[in-house]
């Protein structure tokens, strides 16, 4: 009888062990997982940070560009008022 309690409790001890190994295992599985979908989640962060400064810089250039052309149509408007008042003044006696 004691050897056969002896053998259960060997029996139960590499049981427990390997019971052990495979929750170590798994545990491990899941930290590489992490790891990586870490790794992803900051390369994705990444990614779409240099696209919004991107976006950010192309719309300050098409401002800039708007603006710009705004401030020519108005000095060229501006000039097609001089010119048709000089050509005006220039039939009158």
């Amino acid at each position: 009888m004691p050897q056969e309690n002896n053998d259960q409790a060997a029996l139960l001890k590499e049981q427990l062990f390997h019971a052990l190994d495979l929750l170590r295992s798994d545990l491990k599985a899941l930290r590489r997982e992490l790891e990586h979908d870490r790794d992803l989640s900051s390369r994705r962060l990444s990614s779409l940070e240099t696209i919004s400064q991107d976006h950010e810089v192309r719309l300050r250039d098409v401002y800039k560009g708007v603006t710009e052309f705004r401030f020519l149509v108005g000095l060229s408007g501006g000039s097609v008022i001089l010119a048709v008042v000089a050509l005006i003044k220039s039939f009158l006696p």
